[in-house]
């Protein structure tokens, strides 16, 4: 795995950031949290944006999945102390939008998470222009 750019380890590269706490059941039997963990983590930080973007007021029928999900690990992440996500929006294209990551425990990075989003419906449309707006507010960026 080739390591991340270097502005994708600094937190203030991404517009959106939250403290999340980790759970004692989140640790493997090292003492580590857990891969899965790491999933959810990002997964809860995504969630929270994705609802922020207003999709469903712009059009009632809009939909969109995850198509693909990329996690690289860097360091361990250790209970009970929380981590903090960042998160911004890398590419937009025309029914589809990236989602970049980083996860900070204690200052560090331990993990980036690439998250590629594809609208489903309304079949044929493209990201609607509230959506596509607030898409482009939200980009990372090296500072």
């Amino acid at each position: 795995m080739p390591r991340p750019d270097a502005w994708r380890l600094s937190p203030d590269a991404y517009p959106i950031r939250e403290a999340v706490q980790t759970r004692y059941q989140d640790l493997d039997p090292n003492g580590h949290l857990n891969n899965v963990a790491f999933a959810a983590l990002f997964e809860t930080a995504r969630v929270l944006i994705n609802r922020s973007l207003g999709g469903r007021e712009a059009s009632p029928a809009f939909g969109a999945v995850v198509a693909r999900n990329e996690i690289n690990y860097l360091a361990e992440g250790r209970f009970p102390d929380a981590v903090e996500i960042a998160t911004g929006i890398g590419k937009i294209g025309n029914r589809s939008w990236e989602m970049l990551a980083a996860m900070f425990q204690n200052g560090l990075p331990i993990a980036t998470c690439d998250t590629v989003i594809v609208m489903t419906t309304p079949v044929g449309e493209p990201i609607p222009a509230p959506v596509r707006e607030r898409l482009e507010a939200l980009r990372a960026s090296p500072k």
